[in-house]
């Protein structure tokens, strides 16, 4: 129907109009309202987003959560140390965690101390007693010394951020000052 609609708009504008000019400029502009009509109807995929029957916020307006509802990451080991590495080598560590809380995980975000970390963390909820990585890389271009880098990981735990961290002591490649 909408589409029978528009054909008889241009076809109108092509019987009315006195240049080609001007039925250009007409063509040009429909065509673009058409576009952008259609551009509306962007569908998400369904693997884009959480359902909100798992997110489970226990704090209250009085501020105090009742702790044992929480869920609660627990990391292995909060701190990596990767020892001597060559300038310019790209590293990776994977902390290990656990949600050792009673209701599901969440991570929202996970935040590098800088463009030469990175972080790739599991986006589905961790259910409660189940482990899971976060792997962590560290690019070592440009970088010279003892370098320590924090990643904060952003969770629906209480406090909502955990900071884990990696270090490294970065040494010139051989033959070079």
């Amino acid at each position: 129907m909408f589409i029978l609609l528009w054909n008889l708009v241009i076809l109108q504008i092509f019987l009315s109009s006195d240049s080609m000019y001007r039925r250009m400029l007409d063509f040009f502009f429909i065509f673009i309202v058409v576009i952008s009509l259609s551009s509306c109807g962007y569908n998400r995929k369904h693997g884009d987003t959480i359902s909100s029957d798992v997110v489970n916020n226990p704090n209250t307006a009085s501020g105090k959560p009742d702790p044992g509802k929480l869920p609660v990451i627990k990391f292995r080991e909060e701190i990596h140390d990767f020892g001597k590495i060559i300038e310019g080598e790209t590293v990776s560590y994977y902390f290990k965690f656990t949600n050792t809380g009673k209701s599901d995980l969440l991570i929202a975000d996970v935040n590098t101390s800088c463009g030469c970390t990175v972080s790739d963390y599991p986006k589905p909820p961790i259910r409660p007693g189940q482990s899971n990585f976060i792997k962590v890389s560290f690019n070592s271009a440009g970088k010279r010394g003892f370098q320590t880098k924090n990643i904060i990981v952003v969770a629906n735990t209480q406090p909502n951020s955990t900071t884990i961290r990696i270090k490294a002591q970065v040494v010139s490649p051989a033959g070079e000052k």
